[in-house]
């Protein structure tokens, strides 16, 4: 018997490892367990409004820990998120991201005050439901002479809505909890 030259064994050898790692692979042994498929799907699909109470898609409410934490999906808190447009439902929204934790009105004028308008941005920061997750900035501009001209907001403005919408959301959580 011919005896093969010494690159054709290596060849060889190099084949049946590829051969053996590829079948490795195929083993299932080594794959994901339980626990991180429903990981996987939670994130998959996320959430439309956040954890602790938020809507979840194509899933329970609860996360598949049982945790009922303060985020979900999402990288914000939903009962600031609901809690915030429940707050400004009178107000036109121009935009809601409630992945980015986002809310920017359009201008509101208030029927008492016809030259008078605000317009409100909120940032919701965290997932918790904590105080300084969540920030609000305020906009007044008043009508001289036929044009809108930028005025100043009472200092305080920004932090009673802030508060107000913190309340709603406390109230959100609360009920949530009773049930």
């Amino acid at each position: 018997m011919p005896r093969l030259p010494w690159i054709v064994h290596k060849g060889m050898f190099l084949v049946l490892t590829l051969l053996l790692g590829a079948c490795s692979l195929f083993s299932g042994s080594s794959g994901p367990s339980q626990e991180e498929v429903q990981k996987r799907e939670m994130y998959k699909y996320g959430s439309i409004m956040g954890g602790e109470g938020g809507l979840s898609l194509f899933s329970g409410s609860k996360r598949p820990d049982g945790d009922q934490g303060g985020g979900g999906g999402l990288g914000v808190n939903s009962f600031l998120w609901r809690g915030s447009l429940d707050t400004l439902s009178f107000m036109p929204v121009v935009s809601a991201d409630p992945f980015g934790g986002v809310i920017l009105t359009d201008w509101y004028s208030p029927p008492e005050t016809p030259d008078s308008r605000y317009k409100v941005n909120i940032y919701i920061l965290d997932k918790q439901l904590r105080a300084d997750a969540l920030r609000v900035s305020v906009f007044r501009q008043t009508r001289e002479g036929g044009s809108w001209r930028d005025s100043k907001v009472a200092g305080d403005t920004a932090t009673q809505l802030e508060d107000t919408i913190l309340t709603r959301a406390r109230q959100l959580r609360m009920a949530q909890v009773k049930n």
